[in-house]
């Protein structure tokens, strides 16, 4: 059955390859009523390619290590916004109203104006852009907030000379009314299309708090700031759309033809190009045939669609003229939302698709709409049925530009001939970027991740320069606030030679002033290994050469460092670094006369935490963290706690684990304002009530709204019960005064282990946080200490010579094929108290085990001699116990196996036990 099985999906991709499907492109098979699915399958072959390209090049996937990602600056406080100057210079827009430009030949980022604006909400600066004829008419467009009680979105228009953002020379062209009393939805983004015409994204700014899982159609006297039908349907409104405009030399503006409603009609708004839209925050015109696409932020909604998902759908559109998309009536592929009635909390007809009609007392515009338009890409918080590819959890959709190879004809950068005329459509909060391909007729046909290797912090702009490279703008990874991730990226493509990929490392990040730093560009790569490297260093405006440089700072604050390195080819890949200089890390130390690296039952584990900051006389006991528990399983532990977690009661560390890895950090920190909650502030509010725990894991895995705002909860079906429940306990915990904060000294009996197998750990943390110095932030510094169980399996070594092998009947791993000189190494062993040691072996030619320290030739503390398996006898795990010479040092631990006759498979090893007693 099997081999008749494979045959039909060969079958099925041979005739995919006769139909034309281009390669790398990912086919996919409805297979409804029992029909095969088959997902994610790449072809390497092509039957037809384009007359103008290289079959080679355009068809097959492109080398990513000919991709470079170049961070070009980073700490940015909010950047929404970017637009390219032709000398490839780069303006940034911060939310909050700065405008930043940064200089292509200095590497620096200066700020050029401060827009005084309304920062409440989502409002603010939220767009820029360049005229297409910026070369002659240095004109600069803005998309902002006005400060102050006269509640609008200004359109205005500055000139930019050089630097200077010139004072005097604003032209308003449009003012759009707002309300500011409920959130959300500003969108805000500005785009040329090939003819001039100006595009520009606005959002519903509809009141999202109350819709009680359905959508915001609340037709209630006075309650029209929570009814969509008032702005996003309103035809006679400007909020919810994308409007089209034509800007004038004399700072007004006309109207294009072909917009959706023609100029003289009372009742529609002759700016409007797109109607019927939520948010939407991002979109690009398509150069070559000026076909808009867009992505739309969806809501989360209690309603089930078409697919047995609920409609909390984002969106990706395509508009080859003007119409109206559906919202807040229809999403995705027009799946119809039910009139839900406020007043009386029932369900009501659906709208009709074809006809749709606004009959809401808040509407001022027409009644009856044009047809909605369905979605190209639609997808909701789960895996989706129809583009698998998008992944789950939270989403907020964006569309970035469509790439044409002959517009960038001698561009040093320009992406291969494989991406010509795909769309680039990427995502703020799942964080990846997906190439779309088209049919002949302009349909989607496909989509593929587009440098997947690579992790985006919250995409937030995405536009090609005129070097050919694409230019990514990175939020950063917590909203509403300043984020040291936040950064412009430049992504360069490279045929032939490739560049070298640079890389910083540094001894120290943070340091007193004055104090000293090496920089190393060592871990700098070139994937064209004959390449020769150069290395170049930008500090403090001076330039130094070579792989290390030694640097001393002088002057408090923050410093920003580059590396470029250059190959003998011309070939050039750039980092930079931040450090801070007037705040020296804070020193914590724990102590111990106990071992370092293991338990045993009911011994006694004796610490002393101590603490030194050289910025602070006095040490604050309240900043010091202390916390010591027993984890069943905790071999990942180390790894945990370098991700810079607090230190916390470890019995909630795997919740802990989950807010990191999940999506959750999108909307919540532990402490710092963000679009959600803070952790703090859920625990004060349901910590100790009865039926809280159950209420919020359930809501964590379903989702909801109305609680804390604006915000509704993203559900996440694919979490069970169980680790829900693990992350409201560790919410609790923030605030859980019962468990306190460890003594930093003290004496611990081990016993919580026993009963508990053999994989568990007990940790041992503390963290200090000191207060700040110099303008440096608070710096927080630990120690830990882990032990684990004296039984140490062998497979489980640093480092090895030796084969693994298995019984899978008794689930044993081990370590086979033991020769002469070959050896395991575990490293930072603490041997104190450590007597004897038991193995578990299995013999077979026989040979000699050596305990050395530091080195397969250091000093030997202990040796067993195994026996030969007697000849015709089955081979038996057996125990043996040796003598360990008493040392207190802590290293590395190498075990090397021996014989003198050079035999080969001398025994097999289970597991190695370290007694602390004299077994006689």
């Amino acid at each position: 059955m099997k081999k008749y099985t494979l045959l039909f999906i060969t079958l099925l991709t041979l005739m995919s390859f006769v139909m034309g499907m281009r390669s790398g492109e990912f086919l996919y098979f409805p297979g409804n009523n029992g029909g095969l699915t088959v997902e994610n399958t790449v072809l390497s072959f092509s039957r037809n390619k384009p007359a103008d390209t290289n079959c080679k090049e355009a068809f097959d996937v492109p080398d990513s290590s000919r991709f470079t990602r170049i961070v070009l600056a980073q700490g940015f406080d909010e950047p929404l916004g970017m637009a390219i100057l032709p000398n490839n210079d780069v303006l940034l827009a911060e939310r909050k109203g700065s405008v930043k430009i940064y200089n292509r030949k200095t590497k620096q980022v200066k700020t050029i104006r401060n827009f005084n604006v309304f920062s409440g909400i989502e409002d603010g600066l939220l767009g820029i852009a360049t005229d297409p004829d910026f070369s002659k008419n240095h004109w600069v467009y803005f998309y902002y907030s006005v400060a102050g009680d006269h509640a609008v979105n200004r359109l205005s228009r500055f000139v930019l000379l050089g630097d200077v953002l010139v004072q005097n020379s604003e032209k308003v062209l449009l003012e759009i009314p707002t309300q500011r009393k409920y959130c959300c939805h500003s969108a805000g983004y500005i785009s040329f299309d090939s003819n001039g015409l100006l595009y520009l994204s606005t959002g519903d700014n509809t009141n999202a708090e109350e819709t009680e899982g359905y959508t915001p159609v609340d037709e209630r006297p006075g309650r029209a700031l929570a009814d969509d039908q008032a702005t996003a349907a309103n035809t006679n409104d400007l909020r919810g759309k994308i409007l089209r405009i034509k800007p004038l030399e004399n700072g007004t503006y006309a109207i294009p033809e072909g917009n959706l409603f023609p100029p003289g009609n009372p009742k529609g708004r002759p700016e409007i190009y797109i109607m019927g839209l939520r948010n939407p925050y991002r979109f690009s015109v398509d150069r070559k045939n000026n076909y808009l696409y867009w992505g739309d932020v969806g809501p989360d909604t209690k309603v089930m669609g078409d697919e047995g998902e609920l409609m909390s759908y984002d969106e990706i559109n395509q508009a080859r003229r003007p119409g109206f998309y559906g919202w807040p009536y229809f999403l995705g592929n027009n799946q119809a939302f039910p009139k839900y009635d406020f007043e009386t909390k029932t369900l009501g007809a659906k709208n009709d698709p074809v006809n749709p009609i606004n009959d809401s007392p808040n509407n001022t515009g027409e009644r009856d709409l044009p047809p909605a338009q369905a979605a190209m890409i639609w997808y909701g918080k789960k895996n989706s049925k129809t583009f698998p590819l998008l992944g789950n959890g939270g989403a907020s959709a964006m569309a970035g530009p469509v790439y044409y190879a002959d517009l960038f004809p001698d561009a040093p950068y320009k992406l291969p001939n494989y991406y010509n005329g795909k769309l680039f459509i990427y995502e703020w909060i799942r964080g990846w970027i997906m190439a779309v391909s088209f049919d002949k007729n302009g349909n989607y046909l496909s989509m593929e991740p587009f440098l997947k290797h690579l992790n985006f912090k919250a995409p937030v702009d995405m536009q090609f320069g005129n070097d050919g490279a694409l230019y990514v703008l990175e939020y950063g990874t917590n909203w509403f606030s300043k984020n040291m991730d936040a950064k412009l990226v430049r992504i360069e493509y490279q045929e032939g030679n490739r560049n070298p990929v640079a890389e910083i490392q540094t001894d120290k990040q943070y340091g007193a002033s004055p104090f000293s730093v090496q920089f190393s560009g060592k871990k700098s790569i070139d994937h064209d290994q004959d390449d020769k490297l150069f290395y170049t260093w930008n500090i403090d405006n001076k330039e130094f050469n070579g792989p290390i440089v030694n640097y001393t700072y002088t002057k408090v604050g923050a410093h920003t460092v580059s590396l470029t390195v250059t190959d003998d080819k011309g070939g050039r890949g750039i980092a930079s670094i931040q450090i801070f200089a007037g705040n020296t890390p804070p020193e914590v130390r724990i102590e111990t006369i106990s071992n370092r690296s293991f338990y045993w039952d009911n011994s006694l584990f004796d610490y002393s935490v101590v603490v030194k900051d050289q910025e602070e006389t006095t040490i604050n006991p309240e900043r010091i963290k202390v916390s010591f528990g027993y984890l069943p399983r905790g071999k990942d532990v180390a790894v945990i706690l370098t991700q810079n977690q607090d230190a916390g009661n470890f019995n909630y560390l795997k919740g802990q684990q989950l807010t990191a890895t999940l999506d959750c950090k999108s909307c919540h920190s532990v402490d710092k304002a963000s679009v959600g909650p803070t952790y703090l502030a859920i625990s004060e509010r349901y910590s100790g009530k009865q039926g809280a725990a159950n209420y919020l894991s359930d809501k964590i895995i379903q989702g909801g709204s109305g609680v804390w705002g604006e915000r509704a909860m993203i559900p996440h079906p694919e979490l069970s019960k169980i680790d829900a429940e693990e992350i409201v306990n560790y919410i609790f915990s923030l605030i859980d005064k019962s468990e306190g904060n460890r003594p930093l000294k003290d004496g611990i009996v081990l016993k919580e282990h026993i009963g508990k197998g053999i994989d568990g750990l007990y940790l041992l943390n503390a963290t200090y946080t000191d207060q700040g110095a110099n303008g440096i932030e608070p710096l927080q510094s630990r120690d830990y200490i882990t032990l684990r169980n004296p039984f140490v399996q062998a497979e489980d070594f640093d480092e090895g010579n030796v084969r693994l092998g298995t019984i899978t009947t008794e689930f044993l791993s081990y370590a086979t094929s033991i020769n002469h000189n070959s050896f395991i190494r575990f490293n930072s062993i603490d041997l104190l108290n450590v007597k004897q040691l038991k193995y578990r072996v299995r013999a077979q030619s026989g040979g000699s085990i050596e305990v050395r320290l530091g080195n397969k030739n250091g000093p030997l503390i202990s040796s067993i001699t195994i026996p030969a398996r007697i000849a015709g006898a089955q081979a038996q795990w057996m125990e043996m116990l040796t003598e360990l010479k008493e040392t207190k040092a802590v290293g590395a631990l190498y075990f090397v196996f021996t014989d003198e006759t050079d035999k080969k498979n001398l025994f097999d090893i289970d597991w190695i036990y370290f007694s602390n007693k004299n077994y006689r």
